[in-house]
């Protein structure tokens, strides 16, 4: 038996609304830190592996200066309309080049294909040559109500 203690708790009502939300969950919201220490929220598309969120951006981006500077990072789910809900998690960036592209990532192909017809967005392939730099975010801890 393990003594590393689950980044989420699947016994939990938290943990199992969570897991869901951070696997169907379509946006969030990546919060870097720029220069100055300006908290700096984007929407990303992501995909969870359990442990780790993996997000693609074009190449050109001023999140990827931050997280350069400052790995430190957060990506929060928008909560139901009343504030509830709210999944947080906090952790640590860095671009990965182990990362296949978006074409031939298949988690995020099923979670977002039907995404990039609707949005007019080209094919997956298209897709990967403007959103060409992987982002891993390691998850630290996974917070909310």
């Amino acid at each position: 038996m393990s003594d590393v203690e689950p980044l989420i708790d699947p016994r939990m009502d938290f943990g199992v609304r969570a897991e869901r939300r951070l696997r169907e969950d379509s946006i969030g919201w990546l919060v870097t830190v720029s220069q100055d220490g300006t908290p700096q929220p984007n929407p990303v598309w992501f995909v969870w592996d359990g442990s780790s969120l993996l997000i693609y951006s074009m190449p050109d981006q001023a999140k990827l200066k931050h997280i350069a500077r400052n790995p430190r990072v957060a990506l929060h789910l928008d909560s139901q309309s009343h504030g509830d809900d709210i999944v947080v998690v906090t952790g640590s960036a860095a671009v990965d080049d182990s990362a296949p592209p978006i074409h031939e990532n298949l988690p995020y192909l099923q979670k977002y294909t039907a995404e990039i017809e609707r949005l007019d967005l080209g094919t997956p392939e298209v897709m990967a040559q403007s959103y060409s730099v992987p982002i891993r975010m390691t998850a630290l801890k996974v917070r909310g109500f």
